[in-house]
């Protein structure tokens, strides 16, 4: 059995919240001068997805916290230059490439890795290295074939390989073309300074373990291991020489860490009104969410229809360090449209008619269509709050 330091502050659940709100980037005035690039390094790892609905995931987590930034402004600071990277995370994620050498532990773990659910086959791995090397940056149907047949699962050797190579470290995801990985030789993509494998083990754990409790700002071990999927051994191992500090959290049955930073000033500011990604990292991991929020949620895209509650890709809304309501969007044209809209009561309704509006714009929409409310009685009132905004 793990015997933890003696917590040596304890936090109420608000200032829990607060902190957490705060190291996300959610609480108190954005960085603006940092842009994109600051909110991507403050929280370590922005998750990609393939689902679209306003925007893809990667675009709406930066959206939430600076405001309507240009689509285009994203990818830039995401792809241009060498800024960051894109690995396994705690999923697929973009990664700022100061990371790179943290993430040699995974890399090795890859490589020493017995089986695989793709064959690789012979020669494959060489011919796209050589491939690269002479033509890179490449996409895997530039290297000769993503898939064999229309089946999603049934890889090109050239595919296999290429990611192969990505998971060892070879290789690097340098942009995305139409949601494509574009495929470069590590060597090309990673400055010099950082492109080496010489962090052992241990280190590389305990770097990313601090950097999780940074982003998270206090976390269980559980928080923390879930933010770049390390298991609850590999924190236990590395967690008290990581600079977390000991903490308990009234209400959480659980030991806690926390930014040492974090506690030293109050949270303080003006808080978000947005909508959020489900992928976003303030609520991916839904356990914590659940603990810091007194929030349920789920994605329910993989869900049948008609099992659905919330909608196909409910976003919960944030507002005055709350999640207050949840909207499943879709575009029809100009118009944003409010598939579904779940409401914490009549206060919550000047927040959720704020954020569509905002989304709105940010997506070029003039307007905004509500279609279902989950209490009718609500309906009213955010129709006139809506048309108040809309002018």
């Amino acid at each position: 059995m793990t015997t933890f330091p003696r917590p040596v502050t304890e936090l109420s659940a608000d200032e829990a919240r607060r902190i957490a709100l705060r190291a996300q980037g959610l609480l108190g005035a954005p960085d603006r001068r940092a842009g994109v690039r600051g909110v991507l390094r403050a929280l370590g790892a922005v998750q990609l997805d393939t689902i679209s609905v306003l925007a893809r995931s990667h675009e709406l987590v930066p959206y939430a916290r600076l405001g309507a930034v240009g689509r285009r402004t994203v990818e830039d600071a995401y792809w241009t230059g060498t800024h960051a990277f894109e690995y396994w995370s705690h999923a697929a994620c973009v990664l700022p490439i100061e990371e790179w050498p943290h993430f040699a532990f995974r890399r090795r773990a890859y490589r020493a890795r017995p089986q695989w659910h793709h064959e690789l086959p012979e020669g494959a791995y060489e011919r796209v290295i050589k491939q690269l090397r002479a033509e890179g940056p490449l996409t895997a149907t530039e290297l000769g074939g993503a898939k064999r047949t229309s089946e999603w699962w049934d890889w090109s050797g050239e595919k296999v390989a290429v990611e192969r190579a990505l998971m060892y470290g070879e290789v690097v995801c340098v942009e995305r073309r139409g949601w494509k990985r574009v495929y470069d030789l590590a060597e090309r993509a990673v400055p010099p300074e950082l492109l080496h494998d010489e962090l052992d083990d241990t280190e590389c754990l305990r770097r990313l373990v601090h950097l999780a409790g940074r982003s998270l700002g206090v976390g269980t071990r559980a928080d923390i291991a879930d933010y770049h999927r390390l298991k609850a051994e590999q924190v236990d191992a590395v967690i008290a020489d990581s600079g977390l500090v000991p903490v308990t959290v009234a209400g959480w049955s659980k030991p806690a860490w926390a930014d040492p930073e974090a506690l030293r000033t109050p949270p303080r500011g003006r808080h978000r009104t947005t909508l959020l990604s489900p992928f976003d990292s303030l609520i991916w991991e839904r356990a914590r969410t659940e603990r810091i929020f007194g929030f349920t949620h789920r994605l329910e895209a993989y869900v049948p229809k008609q099992k659905r509650i919330h909608g196909y890709f409910a976003m919960p809304v944030l507002a005055g360090g709350l999640l207050v309501g949840r909207v499943d969007p879709a575009r029809e044209g100009r118009t944003l449209v409010a598939k579904q809209i779940t409401l914490d009561g009549a206060k919550a309704v000047p927040a959720v008619a704020r954020a569509l509006v905002e989304a709105a714009g940010w997506v070029d929409c003039t307007d905004v269509r509500v279609e279902r409310v989950d209490a009718p009685e609500l309906r009213g009132p955010l129709t006139l709050e809506l048309a108040r905004l809309l002018g």
